[in-house]
């Protein structure tokens, strides 16, 4: 999975929902984030090989409002941005002057990391969800059933009720750990942060798939 791509899945982590679910850690874990109706921080990010050697760092700032409005973008070592209005999904390269447009439920469906906004009955059929506690810190801990996803596992952190770290591993064993940083919960977030202007010039393709 190259890094940009890594960056656009974790992205879109903040994109889907999560519903009642059967085991004791995936009810807990709906439990958590059952209040969360807007969310805004700033992350540190690493991607790291399997053997543990870091490859890439990056920082931004993401916003997320439920349900399925979304945006995150990268301000270094390079520029990215992914935006949701709730029923679009733009992704834009500035780099390449490019903006990928595909359906939020599109993004869904082949994004089986997305969590936090919005419902969906499929979560149940799509996530083996376990829970560990660690003094004030809770990790969730998620396997997918399908072979046919971006990760073989995501683990999310919490420290109180705020949701502090966010790790994910791919089938070769590159893992890309998110750390959020300056986080606000439940804040009134503009809805025009959620609107993505088509630069001039851009390439734009529209993933219809």
């Amino acid at each position: 999975m190259t890094v940009k791509k890594t960056l656009a899945a974790l992205a879109l982590t903040f994109a889907v929902p999560v519903s009642a679910l059967a085991s004791e850690g995936a009810e807990r874990l709906t439990r958590m984030l059952e209040p969360l109706q807007t969310y805004e921080a700033a992350f540190e990010q690493q991607i790291l090989d399997g053997s543990g050697e870091r490859l890439q760092q990056a920082s931004g700032r993401m916003w997320l409002s439920r349900p399925g409005k979304f945006r995150w973008e990268v301000d270094a070592p390079y520029q990215q941005e992914v935006v949701s209005d709730g029923e679009e999904v733009y992704l834009h390269d500035p780099d390449l002057e490019q903006v990928t447009v595909q359906a939020l439920d599109q993004r869904v469906t082949h994004t089986p990391a997305l969590l936090l906004s919005g419902s969906a009955s499929e979560l149940t059929d799509s996530y083996d969800v376990s829970r560990q506690q660690q003094g004030s810190a809770e990790t969730f801990t998620l396997m997918p059933k399908s072979a046919d996803t971006l990760f073989e596992e995501l683990r999310m952190t919490f420290r109180g009720e705020r949701l502090a770290f966010l790790q994910m591993t791919d089938s070769t064993g590159q893992e890309t750990a998110i750390e959020f940083l300056d986080v606000q919960m439940n804040e009134a977030i503009d809805d025009s942060m959620f609107v993505f202007e088509i630069p001039d010039g851009a390439d734009v393709i529209r993933d219809t798939h």
